[in-house]
């Protein structure tokens, strides 16, 4: 099932990615134009000059950047780099009560306040016994192997909002964590525990203590159109093993 679906996409050839931001794209009508790049991250083992990619044009006709890019095609399939979209297909799904590992919720609210340390959470919701369900949504694209891993950077953000919601289960709260898995080439997660030591032991402290953990694995429906623009969907395949690697 697709929760969430993009047309009217762009296709093009990436000839670079750089400043963290932009992306100079060839078109097939041989120019080049700049994207828009909302993924900060390092996007280790995302992309490679040369790869397809999918540019969702601006809906504002004044924005400096006319293009953002959505995916890439890589050797094992479409990676996901839009970073906004696993939240939104997350909020969908909860909304459908369609989301792997959190049945039955209702109530679906985003971008909530929360917390002790000026957070907000993604996705908050109550389940089938009115309890509130914090979930925090993390865009995972980072590859090693056959495993999907997060973070593909060193991110106190994302340590202390595993603090958070830990505080959340201690105070008789639920509260999950998502790892949106954006490509289709894995088949288990663990955390970046070379990447970022600290992240890696703060999740195991959240498992320990009741927060959710779900490596939630996503796939990419592309299909072309015959007037040369593309469709981008989105599906939920289930929840990949949790397997610490090494």
């Amino acid at each position: 099932m697709i929760l969430v679906e993009k047309a009217g996409l762009v296709p093009g050839t990436l000839l670079q990615r750089y400043k963290r931001f932009l992306a100079d794209v060839r078109l097939e009508d041989g120019s080049v134009v700049t994207a828009h790049c909302t993924n900060t991250g390092t996007m280790k083992t995302c992309w490679e000059p040369g790869d397809q990619v999918l540019l969702e044009v601006a809906a504002n006709p004044d924005r400096k950047l006319k293009f953002t890019w959505l995916a890439v095609e890589r050797p094992g399939g479409w990676v996901g780099v839009e970073t906004g979209m696993p939240n939104r297909v997350v909020a969908e799904a909860a909304r459908r009560d369609a989301l792997p590992g959190l049945a039955g919720l209702h109530g679906v609210r985003t971008e909530v306040k929360y917390g002790v340390e000026n957070s907000r959470i993604d996705v908050l919701a109550l389940d089938r016994e009115d309890r509130q369900v914090f979930v925090e949504v993390k865009n995972t694209t980072l590859k090693a192997d056959d495993w999907a891993l997060f973070p593909d950077a060193v991110t106190e953000r994302g340590t202390k909002h595993l603090r958070e919601l830990q505080a959340m289960v201690r105070a008789g709260h639920r509260a999950a964590i998502v790892f949106f898995v954006h490509r289709a080439d894995v088949d288990r997660f663990d955390a970046a525990r070379e990447i970022d030591p600290a992240y890696a032991v703060e999740l195991d402290r959240a498992a320990e203590t009741g927060v959710e953990i779900l490596p939630l694995a996503v796939r990419l429906v592309t299909s072309p159109g015959a007037d040369g623009l593309w469709s981008l969907g989105w599906e939920l395949q289930g929840l990949l093993p949790w397997v610490p690697r090494g």
